[in-house]
Order: C-alpha cells, then structure tokens, then sequence
C-alpha cells in the first residue's frame, strides 16, 4: 500500500475516485509549458544580441593566401618596409612592385624579369593567384544570413565583437580600438560596401585564442591604416589598398589595384 493509496483491500469495496491526478497531470503540463516558453523567450533574446556568434567557414583564398602582398597594377613603398611573406603583383609589369629585396623576407614574383633584383618570373603562377583573389572576393562578399547588418552605423571602434558574419551597406570606420573575440577555429567575415578607414594609433586586436588568418574584411572601397595603427586580418580589396606610416599589419593585403606602403610592417598569419 502507498501513501498515495489508502483504501481498503477487500475488493467487493469501490475506490474512490482518484481526484488528484486529473490536477497533477494539468500542473505538470502548465509548469513544462512555462519552461519551454521561458527557454524560447531567452533564446529569442540572446539571437537579437548582436552578435551571439555564428558558425563560417573560412574564405577560401587558394593561391593568394600564399602572399603577405598581392596586386593587380604594383606595390610603392616608402623606404624602408618589412614584409615577412610573398609580395607579387599581375598583371603588370615587376617594374611595379618598388619594395626592394632587403625589405621582404619572403619571395617577390613577378610576370617579367623587371622589378626587384630577387624576383622571380611567374607569370602563370600570378595569374592563377590574382584569379584566386578574385574568387576569395566574391566568396566574402556573397556571404548571407548576417548576424549584423550596419552595426554602429559604420562606426565600430570601441566595440568588442564575437565571431561571425557582419555586414555594412555604407563604409567602415574606426577610431578607437576595436576587439574581435574568439577561438582559434572561429571566423570573421566583414563585408563592407564602401571604404574601410583605420584612425591613427588605433588597434584590431586578437583576443580569446583568435587567429588573424580567420579573419577577412571585404571592402568594395578602398581601405587601409593611418599612421601608426595596427590591423588584423586579410584585407580584399576592391580598390587601392594604402597604409600611412608606421602602421602595421597582422594579415594579408589583397588589393585588385594598388597597394601603397610608407615604411610599414606586414606579416603573413600561419595557414
């Protein structure tokens, strides 16, 4: 006999009808619907939090991602740079590319036998890695489903970010530090409409275990870093690619027309 029945054994005795469970199965079913009502309401609000994060996949960059520089029509540099990486530039000529050999550790390829006295002619292996940064490009910039779409209005200095897909219909500034927070396999994709423009001495930084070679800005403007500021991430831009002096870059320039240098400091992340 339970604590839930005490009636007599002897059988030619009726139960009594056992109210309480048509009133425990009601409470049981409202108390399960207020819960799953409370985790869709905090789901639903953690989703319009900008931004909770998202799963991407890396931009894939082919052949470009081999080089710390890569121009369609040169690379000028005011002396004295540092490039730890490949520098190229196709399909003009090597007499484009000014950075002198003492400035890049790394190779310099070239369509001709002009340019840098270290170059090295490769004219297919150019062309097959401009078309990859041009594949790269597209790849960024036709990435959908967001998770922020003309966040601070452009403005994103100050601001700390989580991993994901951010898109801008106008361009992008910052003028004060910005942190991209994430873990070693998450990826940042910006897509960015206009020009991205970097203050002086501010600062894209890494933190939580993030990488700079999961990190892509798409610019359909040009884009670049004013004196002195520092950048993370692989840059592809549509237009001219220009650092001021003194700024550095963790990443890669992709430019599909010009990269211009003034005594800069650019790194090619590890693939």
């Amino acid at each position: 006999m339970t604590a839930f029945d005490q009636t007599p054994t002897n059988p030619s005795t009726p139960r009594p009808a056992r109210k309480w469970l048509p009133v425990l199965l009601v409470a049981i079913a409202l108390a399960a619907v207020g819960t799953v009502g409370a985790t869709t309401t905090g789901a639903s609000s953690a989703s319009a939090a900008v931004p909770v994060g998202s799963v991407r996949a890396p931009v894939a960059l082919g052949l470009a991602g081999t080089f710390a520089i890569l121009s369609k029509t040169g690379v000028t540099d005011v002396y004295a740079s540092a490039i730890t990486g490949n520098v190229g530039a196709s399909p003009i000529t090597g007499a484009a590319i000014h950075l002198s050999c003492p400035e890049v550790t790394g190779l310099v390829y070239s369509v001709d036998a002009a340019g840098p006295a270290c170059e090295i002619t490769a004219p297919n292996l150019l062309t097959t890695a401009v078309g990859d940064m041009g594949t790269a490009y597209t790849d960024a910039a036709g990435r959908t489903l967001p998770d922020a779409v003309d966040l601070g209005a452009g403005e994103i200095g100050g601001l700390t970010l989580a991993p994901g897909l951010y898109k801008w219909n106008t361009g992008v500034t910052i003028t004060s530090d910005v942190t991209l927070d994430g873990g070693p396999t998450d990826v940042f994709i910006f897509q960015i409409a206009g020009n991205i423009t970097q203050a002086s001495a501010t600062r894209v930084t890494l933190t939580g275990g993030a990488l700079a070679k999961n990190v892509f800005w798409q610019a359909a403007g040009s884009g670049g870093g004013a004196t002195t500021a520092h950048f993370e991430g692989t840059l592809l831009g549509k237009s001219l690619i220009a650092l001021k002096t003194g700024a550095t870059v963790d990443g890669r320039l992709l430019s599909q027309t010009a990269v211009t240098l003034q005594k800069n400091t650019v790194t090619e992340p590890t693939r």
